[in-house]
């Protein structure tokens, strides 16, 4: 939100209604030259009765000069500096701007004045101050101005100055402007007027609500709008972009909604994404002003978006009282950034990275409480004022429950909706609602400082049967006076899945609490999702950047022995981070260093550091090795060619601090690092890649040794056990695109007996494929097929009697809509064929029994048809669509490289990509894999981003996998994935059932793939091709099955190490019965090596049932050797 520190300064910030009748009103005609930088504005004012008065002070900008007045009124410029008193202000809520220059002006009425007052002045003159760099730290950097007019654009608001400026009231107005032809202007309010005028557009805005400031918005603007229940949606872009237009109207639809039902109605009439002509990320009433390559980033949409659309009730609906502090910020973050963690299951997350900002960032000397917060200038600031916000309304909401702390806020916003409100007001919101008193609540949070720190101090079980009686102590361990605290406990019992949930009232510095229980507690966790506003003990924190940045001394260790350029990289960063800082930052070498200070945190630089091996001494209890031509974090390595590397561990000489190491070997990505890291506070490791760079791995580390979580005394291993949490609702649901009912209907009747399975040489197959083409029908897509159906039609032999079928492709067409890019094509695709009754690829005893294939691949029909469905109504992408439901794909792929070969009027040599659907139906908390993303350098960030924006985790798989329908793409030099939600036991065998499949998955599965899909459709660039070595795709392909045997193993295929891990073990089979684990690491079969799962199939494909091998494995780091007989697969 963008915080107008002018009417912070200047204004009298008064908390009472003030109705439209009893304000200042202006009606306003503009007439702009952006060439000129120039501005013309005849503004009628109307003083309301209740601030009469027969001499008036107002306040201009320094460069427009008045040209007329309406009679009865004197305007005089006062030659003197404004005071106070002028405005009916006290002294110390009164400060002049720096920039720009204003002027005072007296009135005076030289004939009695009416009641209300009217008149009119018109005035004249140049805004024109240019853009100015800020920074906060070495964390953030924007530019801003106070106004101007430019051929780039217009930007005039309160400061400003450009509107006669009487008090801090706030004020109505209706603005009419006129612009040269192909511009167009933007304030707040509703359009009632918007047409061509000699040569000029019109336009105007009437703003009945009370508002703080005017602001003018203008450019050369493309309008896209979309009408929303009463709402009218636009999007004001620089340049045409339907598409990303239409994101953001069919956005800001879901969101309007969303925060309608959990607050009350949308206090405007209309709603704007407005483009800027540089950075910004302001929210103004009605409107948001987002910077072009903000607006641009896909992750903007569900994230920083919503935020600025929420602050339309939160702060541009209900004002904010800033004399009483900054409520607004906080309880933005809340229920915005907050609440679209808490929907992805990641609330616990977002709020322990919060308090860790708090811990790391703010000390005695930056402490303020909440009434003095007025907006975000350091991160200090930051933390307490977002952060410590949000945690106290969470604490509020934990304490009443969801429905009470949802009515309180309707209420709260009913009763202020354009008013100024305080942290008052919301008490007492939430005293009418509960009928109880929140005065020492509220007193507590917004006016003291510090944090509380929590400590257990004893514990101890007693058993009176039946029950069991556990006593413990806590502790507040902080300096200052003990907080009223409630604090949530979680207890582990024996024989319970879930932890069992007890909260304590804590008033004094230590308390001892008795709980009972019906089960012998094990564990004892103690605010164990951050509930609590806190500090954190630093070993509930995983060292991170955040440490390293926020200490209050630092110093950055150099590399001797290094290369010229690489030594100057690493100069350079050093230097961009300390600045003018030297009494924060310092710059050393390792050559002139003996030991590292414990007195600061510390950056180590290199892969060469003298100090790099006692770095690595601090990773002991973390799952990463640093080697020498790259790191391993977890199953993922990261080699050191054309990557950055950055871990932190803790300090060895002070573990409250950290030692940060980076290292790169590329002089280039120096400049991209310092411009970043801090971006990233709250990870523990990083890698990049290139130049730019891009980062490819993130993550933190696993805490270890909580002082909060205590094993109970006389429990045998109750350190290992990992508490299991109820899954927590979100205070509201964002409505999905995609209909899970929908695609649950399509896997009951694709997997149906009617449809036999689905087997290429069954008549249920044919039902299948025009049960697919009356949908894409129904969609909108246009025919792709033979003689304008939907059908691709071939003979083939196939089937179990190895007979003449006839095939089909179902083919539904998504047309492009850019002229020049219209023919090139993006393909989604997933095969419909499956085992009718056990052909091909059938398991000993299953022959003749009904193969269903909900998950294999009913599944990812179900998707690519839901797909078809949302799209292809809404959608217009630049690139054409192709959607491909594949027969044959159990018989060697024979559909998809039927296609490839007759692409027809998409060729693929115009082919941008394909995202393959291939057993999507099993997701749960898995992430969903994604295979051959080795076949363009973009996949990985291209996946990565998609995660990003819908909170539905991926993981890339480097092994190469020849798996399903991408192949014959890729041999012909195209890059295409699958994605695959995993392995399970039911795969090829009559147990893939529809009840089975997970439908919010698919949903998630969806949502996904919309992302890629669309980012494909409309990427300008190809993308960088990576396959190496790409065979004919016209070669004839056998149908799977060549492999005899089976081991009864199911791999994990998000492993990406060497060797084949097993996911799970088929219960009575040969590796079962030779006692192989899931989590064992395959190494070798016999004297065979064994690095991927390629080379796993092909050993096992020379060996027939009944055979005796050995295979070696790797078990807690230990290789074991294990006998076991195969059986006919």
């Amino acid at each position: 939100m963008n915080i107008r520190l002018w009417i912070v300064l200047l204004g009298t910030l008064i908390s009472t209604l003030v109705p439209a009748t009893q304000t200042i009103h202006h009606e306003l005609t503009v007439r702009l030259d952006p060439k000129a930088g120039t501005l013309t504005v005849t503004d009628a004012i109307s003083i309301p009765e209740n601030q009469r008065s027969s001499i008036r002070y107002f306040l201009l900008h320094e460069n427009l000069e008045i040209q007329s007045v309406s009679s009865g009124v004197v305007i005089r410029e006062e030659n003197r500096t404004p005071r106070a008193a002028d405005f009916g202000l006290p002294e110390n809520r009164f400060r002049l701007p720096e920039t720009p220059g204003v002027r005072l002006y007296r009135i005076e009425f030289t004939e009695a004045p009416e009641a209300p007052i009217r008149f009119t002045i018109t005035y004249r003159g140049t805004i024109r101050h240019p853009l100015q760099q800020m920074a906060e730290e070495y964390e953030r950097a924007f530019s801003e101005t106070p106004g101007i007019i430019s051929e780039e654009g217009v930007y005039l608001a309160g400061s400003s100055y450009w509107i006669p400026w009487f008090n801090a009231t706030l004020i109505t107005f209706n603005l009419t402007t006129e612009l040269p032809r192909g511009w167009d202007a933007v304030s707040q309010g509703k359009r009632t007027l918007h047409e061509q005028q000699n040569d000029r557009q019109v336009t105007r805005w009437e703003c009945p609500h009370p508002m703080e400031e005017v602001y003018l918005i203008a450019a050369p603007f493309h309008e896209y709008h979309k009408q929303v229940g009463a709402v009218t949606v636009f999007a004001f872009l620089r340049t045409p972009d339907e598409s990303l237009a239409n994101k953001y109207l069919e956005t800001t639809g879901q969101y309007l909604e969303m925060y309608r039902q959990l607050i009350g109605p949308y206090p405007y009439s209309k709603f704007a994404l407005v483009e800027n002509f540089w950075e910004t990320g302001y929210g103004m009433p009605s409107f948001t002003l987002l910077g072009p390559r903000i607006i641009r980033f896909p992750f903007i949409l569900h994230s920083s978006y919503p935020h600025e659309l929420l602050h339309n009730w939160w702060g541009n609906g209900v004002f904010v009282d800033y004399d009483e502090g900054n409520w607004c910020e906080g309880l933005t973050a809340y229920m915005a950034d907050h609440q679209i963690k808490e929907q992805r299951g990641q609330g616990e997350d977002y709020r322990r990275s919060t308090l860790q900002k708090f811990t790391d960032y703010v000390h005695p000397a930056n402490d303020f409480p909440l009434v003095k917060f007025r907006n975000r200038y350091s991160a200090a600031s930051e933390a307490i004022g977002y952060g410590k916000t949000l945690m106290m309304f969470h604490m509020l909401r934990r304490q009443v429950g969801d429905e009470t702390f949802i009515r309180a806020f309707q209420r709260f916003y009913r009763e202020n909706k354009f008013r100024r409100a305080n942290f008052e007001d919301i008490r007492r919101a939430f005293e009418a609602v509960t009928g109880q008193s929140f005065a020492d609540f509220f007193n507590q949070w917004t006016r003291r400082t510090g944090a509380p720190q929590l400590a257990i101090s004893n514990i101890r079980l007693q058993q009176n049967h039946p029950k069991f009686e556990l006593e413990l102590t806590l502790k507040q361990t902080q300096e200052e006076a003990p907080f009223v605290l409630e604090v949530p406990i979680a207890v582990t019992l024996e024989g319970e899945s879930r932890v069992t949930w007890k909260t304590v009232r804590m008033t004094q510095r230590e308390q001892t609490f008795r709980l009972a229980f019906d089960r012998r507690p094990l564990r004892v966790d103690v605010d164990p999702q951050f509930d609590v506003f806190r500090r954190l003990d630093r070993n509930e924190i995983p060292p991170a950047l955040s440490k390293a940045f926020g200490a209050s001394r630092v110093l950055i260790v150099l590399p001797s022995d290094v290369p010229t350029p690489l030594k100057s990289a690493y100069e350079k960063l050093a230097e961009t981070w300390a600045g003018e800082k030297t009494d924060k930052i310092s710059v050393t070498s390792d050559a002139d260093l003996q030991q590292l200070p414990a007195d600061r945190a510390v950056w180590i630089f290199g892969w060469k550091n003298q100090f790099l091996s006692l770095f690595q001494k601090g990773l002991a209890d973390y799952d990463v090795a640093i080697q020498a031509d790259g790191v391993r974090f977890g199953n993922t390595r990261v080699p050191s060619e054309n990557h950055s590397v950055v871990i932190a561990t803790r300090h060895p000489g002070n573990p409250a601090s950290v030692v940060v190491w980076l290292a790169t070997r590329n002089p280039n990505a120096w400049n991209g690092l310092a411009r970043k890291l801090p971006h990233y506070g709250k990870y523990s490791y990083l890698a990049f890649e290139g130049d730019e760079p891009t980062n490819v791995v993130k993550g933190q580390w696993p805490v270890v040794n909580s002082p909060l979580t205590r094993s109970v005394p006389g429990t045998e291993g109750a350190e290992q056990i990992v508490p299991v949490f109820p899954k927590r609702s979100a205070l509201a649901q964002l409505k999905p695109l995609f209909s899970a009912r929908r695609m649950a209907q399509h896997i009951a009747y694709l997997s149906s007996p009617e449809l036999e399975g689905r087997g290429v040489d069954t008549r249920g197959i044919d039902r299948a494929a025009q049960y697919i083409a009356e949908q894409f029908q129904a969609a909108g897509l246009l025919p792709g097929g033979d003689n304008n159906t939907y059908f691709q039609s071939w003979e083939d032999v196939a089937g179990r009697d190895n007979r003449k079928v006839e095939l089909k492709n179902v083919i539904g067409i998504l047309p492009g809509s850019h002229p020049d890019w219209k023919d090139q094509s993006v393909i989604i695709s997933a095969h419909y064929d499956h085992l009718g009754y056990g052909w091909p690829d059938v398991y000993q005893g299953n022959e003749g029994k009904l193969h269903p294939g909900a998950d294999d691949n009913a599944s990812g029909v179900a998707v690519l048809l839901e797909l078809a469905k949302v799209l292809g109504k809404s959608e217009k992408p630049k690139r054409t669509i192709i959607f491909i439901a594949f027969t044959a794909e159990e018989s060697g792929l024979r559909g998809s490289r039927y296609y490839v070969r007759h692409s027809g009027d998409y060729p693929v040599s115009k082919l941008m990509g394909v995202i393959n659907l291939d057993t999507v139906g099993r997701l749960k908390n898995n992430p969903l894999l994604v295979l051959n993303a080795n076949t363009a350098r973009e996949w990985r960030f291209i996946f990565m981003g998609a995660s990003y924006v819908t909170g539905v985790e991926s993981k890339v798989i480097d092994q190469r996998l020849d798996a399903s329908d991408q192949v014959p793409f890729i041999e012909a030099g195209v890059p295409a994935v699958q994605l695959f939600s995993g392995a399970h036991l039911d795969y090829h065998r009559p147990g893939d059932t529809a009840d089975k499949i997970d439908l919010d998955g698919l949903v998630k599965v969806a949502t996904f793939v919309r992302e890629a899909l669309l980012y494909l459709a409309e990427r300008e660039e190809p993308l960088t091709v990576t396959i190496a070595g790409a065979e004919s795709s016209h070669r004839p392909a056998p149908p799977r099955g060549t492999r005899r045997v089976s081991t009864g193993t199911v791999p994990d295929f998000a492993y990406s190490g060497e060797g084949v891990k097993i996911g799970s073990i088929v219960p009575d089979s040969p590796a079962a019965q030779a006692g192989l684990q899931a989590g064992d690491i395959i190494i070798r079969v016999e004297d065979q090596p064994i690095k991927s799962l390629r080379d796993y199939s092909d050993v096992l494909k020379k060996y027939n049932p009944g055979d005796t091998i050995q295979l070696t494995v790797l078990r807690d780091h230990q290789e074991v050797e294990v006998r076991l007989t195969l059986k006919a697969r």
